[in-house]
């Protein structure tokens, strides 16, 4: 029998199994109590990442809450995600890299147009995956929120400037997160390619969620 090593460790039965394709979006339901488990399959693979809390969706995560909370930039083994109530809407109980990024946005078409060039207008980007995903619940562009970027490597320079550099992740290194509220969770598998957060080559993910 061939055995997953993508399950190893996870704390109960597995409830949904998806594997999101490159530069696609992705929205599911997380009940208080599940474990999420993001697998970078290939490696070097940006997750752009929100949470709505299920029973009021004007409740959610809060890049300033949780920064403010933990008195770190980065997200690591241990951090609650905090809503703009205060509240912790998951946590990173596992990860197997050091740290994640929660303050380098997400790529947007105007965005990519002011960074790269306007040749890269027509590209598809973060935002429009939140907003494919988001539309079907009824939010729109003003409901998209800073966001987590899980598996992006966003340093922060001496003279306070950000950098996107390669990522610190690896074939098949993962990260899990419970989720302490009812929660729906929006992902955009990051599409761009002009910068390294995925090694200029988008690739799937899977996600996997656990009771």
């Amino acid at each position: 029998m061939t055995v997953d090593p993508h399950l190893d460790g996870l704390p109960g039965a597995v409830v949904h199994d998806e594997i999101v394709p490159a530069r696609a979006p992705w929205l599911h339901a997380v009940a208080a109590g599940q474990t999420l488990r993001i697998v970078d399959l290939e490696g070097n693979q940006a997750v752009d990442f929100l949470i709505y809390a299920a029973a009021d969706d004007a409740e959610r995560y809060s890049a300033q809450d949780t920064v403010a909370a933990q008195a770190n930039l980065f997200l690591r083994t241990g951090t609650r995600l905090l809503s703009n109530e205060g509240r912790p809407m998951m946590t990173i109980t596992a990860s197997a890299i050091p740290y994640h990024d929660t303050i380098g946005g997400a790529c947007s078409c105007e965005s990519n147009t002011l960074r790269y060039g306007h040749h890269t207008k027509s590209q598809h980007a973060c935002v429009e995956n939140f907003l494919e995903a988001n539309l079907g619940q009824g939010r729109a562009k003003r409901d998209i929120v800073s966001n987590i970027n899980f598996f992006m490597n966003v340093p922060v320079e001496p003279d306070g400037a950000l950098g996107i550099v390669d990522g610190l992740s690896a074939p098949g290194l993962t990260v899990d997160l419970r989720a302490d509220m009812d929660v729906i969770v929006v992902v955009s598998n990051c599409p761009q390619i002009n910068n390294p957060c995925n090694a200029f080559n988008p690739t799937p993910v899977r996600m996997i969620i656990c009771a």
